[in-house]
This record gives structure tokens, C-alpha cells and sequence, in this order.
């Protein structure tokens, strides 16, 4: 990997200070990161996550083996629609959170994937997981994750990370990661390409609209970071709903028996 040199950290900072005041939809402003920086930089942040299983209990995939062919059964539909863009660049590896307390995924830049198993067990259908799923893995494919990571850690502070010069602030950018705050313009993509992902398949492309109508029924709650900020639900049920229509409101399936079958094989 070619690391940045001061010279170009210091030039990105001051790039990065004045396209951050940006909030285009579709992310906007520029990201200066590479697409190797996101590989090595995700790599490092999941290594710190399952280096803290007290933090995060992650299912071991060798005692769980169904329920990881189960979800990467679901990663590989969406990665096979071609939709995802950097399908072939990123490691795409999913692992469960044994929380049942906690609604929420997330996704490191490079494509490590995380879910909860509070999420799993909120959802009711195969297709609802999916849609969120898909969610995430547009936030990762679109880039959102280092540019909201620069945003608020500082692009000093990441590229000492990728340097090896800052690893104790490693720990705290990971912790960040679960609730990492995206601008408007990238919760909307991410919604719009969760439903662009799925379309192809044979899921009902709706699903991250299934989720937010439960959500917005069940009051709220204290709901992962991804569902609960700008814009709000309902807005992004509307919004959802007419993509889809305007991709030719194809009516897909919900798998619902198989994914209890799924959630009954977890702890």
C-alpha cells in the first residue's frame, strides 16, 4: 500500500475542511481515501472489534454454521445483482452480535459487515433483513463510511491510523462506527440503493420500508442510528416506496417461514 505522505495529509485535511461544508445527496464534497485505504482501514477496525468480545460477542461461525450460510446467502443475492459497485473490491464478511437488547447494523469501510441479533429477532421476513442489509452495504459501496469517519475524527486522525502512528484512538473510531452519523444526502442514497440492490433479485425490494413501518408503529424506541436520524421514517417509507414504483413496482417475495426458521437457530 502507498501511504500519504505529510505533505499530501496536510493537503487533504484543508480539502476535506472545505468540502465537508457539503451535504449533497449522494455524499457529496470528496473523498480522499483510496479504495485500498477503505480495505485496510475496515480490516483494521474489525480486528479491533473481535478483538473485544466482552464489548462485542460475536457468534462463532464454526458453532453457528446455518445461520452464516443463511446470511451469506442474502449478502451473495445482493452482490449478484449488479447493482453493487465495488462488489469485486471489498471483502464483504459478515459476522452476529449476540445483543438482543441492541437494533442495530453497521458496516466498516471495506465491506465488514455487523448485525445484532436485536435486529434479526425485530424483523418479521426474510426480505425486511435484506432491505437493511442492503442498506448497509450501500453505505460501504457508496463510501460513506470514511468520509463521515473523516468528518468527525478528522482526516489527521484517520491517516495516522492507516500509518500505524495512532492505534489507540482505534478502538474509539470502531465504538463510533455503531452510531455513526451520516448526512441526509447518504441516508437517502443508501435507501435508494437498497432498493436499486434488490430490485434484480427475487426479494420484495421494499424491505427497508417494511422495517421503518414497524419501527414508526412499535413508537420508536431507541432504534439503531441508520433508522432514527434524517430523515425521518415516514418520509423514508414514502420516499422508498415511490423508487420503487419507478423501477416498475415489481412485487417480490418475503420469505417469512424461512427466516423464522433462521432466527430460531440463533442463541
Amino acid at each position: 500500500m502507498k501511504f500519504k505522505n505529510i505533505f499530501i495529509a496536510v493537503s487533504a485535511f484543508l480539502l476535506l475542511t472545505i468540502s465537508s461544508c457539503k451535504d449533497k445527496p449522494g455524499g457529496g464534497g470528496i473523498n480522499l481515501f483510496s479504495l485500498e485505504d477503505d480495505r485496510t482501514f475496515g480490516a483494521q477496525v474489525a480486528a479491533e472489534i473481535e478483538s473485544d468480545p466482552s464489548t462485542y460477542p460475536v457468534l462463532d461461525s464454526a458453532q453457528y454454521p446455518q445461520a452464516y450460510a443463511y446470511l451469506y446467502a442474502i449478502r451473495d443475492s445482493i452482490l449478484n445483482s449488479g447493482k453493487v459497485v465495488h462488489k469485486d473490491d471489498f471483502d464483504w464478511r459478515l459476522r452476529i452480535i449476540e445483543d438482543d437488547s441492541t437494533l442495530n447494523a453497521f458496516c466498516t469501510p471495506g465491506g465488514y459487515i455487523y448485525v445484532y441479533t436485536g435486529i434479526i429477532k425485530f424483523l418479521d421476513a426474510e426480505h425486511e433483513f435484506a432491505g437493511v442489509m442492503g442498506h448497509e452495504i450501500a453505505h460501504a459501496d457508496e463510501r460513506h463510511s470514511t468520509a463521515a469517519l473523516t468528518k468527525q475524527y478528522g482526516i489527521d486522525v484517520l491517516f495516522s491510523i492507516l500509518l500505524g502512528n495512532d492505534q489507540g484512538t482505534l478502538s474509539q473510531v470502531a465504538k463510533g462506527l455503531i452510531n455513526l452519523s451520516y448526512s441526509r444526502g447518504n441516508e437517502s442514497e443508501s435507501d435508494m440503493r437498497s432498493v436499486e440492490y434488490l430490485y434484480p433479485t427475487s426479494y420484495d425490494a421494499r424491505g427497508a420500508a417494511k422495517f421503518f413501518e414497524k419501527l414508526i408503529a412499535s413508537g420508536g424506541g431507541s432504534g439503531p442510528q441508520f433508522l432514527s436520524t434524517h430523515p425521518n421514517p415516514d418520509n423514508r417509507v414514502e420516499a422508498i416506496n415511490e423508487h420503487w414504483e419507478s423501477l416498475g413496482g415489481k412485487v417480490g417475495e418475503t420469505y417469512e417461514s424461512r427466516y423464522q426458521q433462521f432466527q430460531n437457530s440463533l442463541p
